[in-house]
């Protein structure tokens, strides 16, 4: 997916975000913020957003010398997440369909998400809401399905992670996937509340799938800033399932097929599926037309 001018008042928000959470030095935090938006100005368009977040967050890192300014919003995000997953997989369980279930909660938890809600605290009781209302409103049963068959017949699943806290509920759907072919990638490097390898090992992740990494600290899939081991996986995966949007955003052009998962959460990118901001989507990957909710 391209990049689009509206796509700029996002990059100016998650410019100030991070170097607010990276230094309290006002007068480091405007030269930061004067330099990031330098660089949007001669952004590439053509390039997905994700480009530009990596970007600036690299700059962040580079200027301030805090290697990873949102270790401590990952932690409270996974801490939170695992306090609510034990009632949440009972509830998942006990469902008419548990595998519908599982996938309803997966996608619902890509409301833990830092890079788009600027100042966004994730709160135990509105993710704890947001959760049962995913229960309370299944979705449609041929996307469902579509994904269900996909993933019985694939004998190695790529399952692409999104934000720490959301990977916790990750773990409920790979746990609906046949055992032993699922393997979960999560970023290279620190990049805003992006799961790393000690999100998914918090969340449990080891226990039930393989784990690697993309081998890029971008908040999406990169494919020309990703490791050779990567590419070579994602290439030869009978299946990928892709969460969140900056994995929408990198991949939706890709060359091959992928189920992507998420919450619309931007006009940009509801303009870009056809599908409701603030809704669910499972985007299969016959993705014309996109399944509507």
């Amino acid at each position: 997916m391209e990049t689009y001018v509206d796509c700029i008042t996002c990059f100016a928000g998650q410019a100030i975000e991070a170097v607010r959470v990276a230094t309290d030095d006002v007068q480091q935090q405007q030269e930061l913020v004067k330099q990031i938006m330098a660089a949007v100005a001669q952004f590439d368009f053509s390039q997905p957003p994700p480009t530009m977040a990596r970007d600036m967050h690299r700059m962040v890192r580079q200027k301030t010398g805090y290697s990873d300014p949102y270790l401590a919003a990952k932690r409270r995000s996974n801490a939170l997440a695992l306090r609510l997953r034990p009632s949440f997989r009972r509830k998942a369980l006990a469902a008419e369909d548990p595998f519908g279930a599982a996938l309803s909660l997966a996608i619902a938890a890509n409301v833990i998400d830092l890079g788009i809600k600027i100042h966004h605290e994730v709160d135990l009781d509105s993710i704890g809401d947001v959760l049962e209302e995913a229960l309370r409103a299944p979705l449609p049963h041929d996307a469902v399905n579509a994904l269900r068959r996909s993933a019985q017949e694939a004998e190695d699943i790529l399952y692409l992670a999104d934000n720490a806290g959301e990977i916790v509920f990750d773990r409920l759907l790979i746990e609906q996937l046949p055992p032993g072919r699922v393997t979960v990638v999560v970023r290279g490097g620190p990049i805003i509340n992006d799961a790393l390898m000690e999100d998914a090992r918090q969340a449990g992740i080891d226990e039930v799938a393989g784990l690697m990494s993309s081998g890029s600290d971008a908040p999406g899939v990169l494919l020309d800033d990703c490791s050779d081991e990567f590419l070579r996986r994602f290439e030869e995966a009978d299946m990928v399932i892709a969460k969140g949007q900056g994995n929408y955003e990198t991949l939706s052009a890709a060359p091959r097929g992928i189920f992507f998962l998420l919450r619309i959460k931007c006009p940009v990118v509801a303009a870009d599926t056809g599908l409701p901001l603030g809704g669910p989507a499972i985007i299969p990957p016959a993705r014309r037309p996109a399944i509507p909710y």
